[in-house]
């Protein structure tokens, strides 16, 4: 229960399907997916200062500290609407595996300190992480669930220093460059039809590929990739958003968990050319 004066403590607990380190992730080193899992909540995650999944970042809030053993963080608001009428608002959040090792129980602590006796207490959030809990347990679960089978979905970031538009240009516009700036990894790109540069959402610096032939067909029924780049809100560069999607032949052949790392060395490849 809330305090009576300028201070006060609120919590609540959430049972939730997904681990408690998949949550907890979410949190660490994917805040800016949050928003994805809940857009009708939360909006939107924007890096002002550091990197995602750094103790020190400057995000929405303030990480403050970080205890990836026990699955726990804590954010400092430094900004926005609740700043207007706390002097300080923290939120800690935990997520603790159950004991039969069936998803986890999500703790979270509010603690704040109003500007004034006419502000309320903000008993209204406590509503608001629940949902948030659930939406990000139901995007959590039902990810795992489409991976274990035959169809799966593989999303990483890179944060590179070119800016979004020179980065989505090399795919969209000049997909035969990059070729030049990775050749150890992409060998050649060939034009089949049509013509560089049509069809992609330009204002959103993203483009999406189907893969139709090469060695992936040999394995897997379908394979699209999708791209977005998207700038940092302070300062230059971009962070380069990777999603694979793809249905699998048979059970027998693996998630192609390596090409992540394959995305991460080309986006830096090409970073360092746009850089030069």
């Amino acid at each position: 229960m809330a305090s009576r004066g300028l201070t006060g403590k609120l919590e609540t607990d959430v049972e939730i399907k997904a681990s408690a380190k998949d949550f907890h992730d979410m949190f660490w080193s994917k805040p800016h997916h949050v928003s994805n899992t809940c857009n009708d909540k939360i909006h939107a995650c924007d890096l002002h200062e550091g990197e995602y999944g750094k103790v020190g970042s400057i995000v929405v809030w303030h990480y403050t500290h970080v205890d990836e053993a026990n699955n726990a963080i804590t954010f400092r608001v430094i900004e926005g609407d609740l700043m207007k009428e706390y002097k300080t608002f923290v939120i800690h959040i935990q997520a603790s595996a159950k004991s039969d090792g069936n998803g986890c129980i999500v703790h979270w602590i509010l603690e704040y300190e109003k500007l004034h006796k006419g502000v309320d207490h903000p008993e209204t959030l406590l509503q608001f992480v629940a949902d948030v809990s659930r939406d990000i347990d139901a995007h959590l679960t039902s990810s795992a669930k489409s991976s274990s089978g035959l169809t799966g979905k593989l999303e990483t970031d890179v944060e590179i220093k070119a800016s979004a538009k020179d980065f989505h240009d090399m795919f969209f516009k000049k997909p035969h460059h990059v070729s030049n700036t990775c050749n150890d990894k992409i060998h050649a790109c060939e034009l089949h039809e049509g013509e560089f540069g049509k069809v992609a959402d330009e204002a959103k610096n993203s483009i999406t590929f189907r893969v139709i032939e090469g060695d992936l067909m040999k394995e897997y029924k379908n394979f699209v990739i999708h791209i977005q780049a998207t700038p940092k809100s302070h300062g230059s560069g971009c962070i380069v958003h990777w999603i694979m999607e793809y249905e699998k032949l048979h059970e027998g052949v693996a998630h192609p968990e390596t090409l992540l790392q394959f995305a991460v060395d080309v986006s830096k490849d090409i970073d360092a050319h746009l850089c030069k």
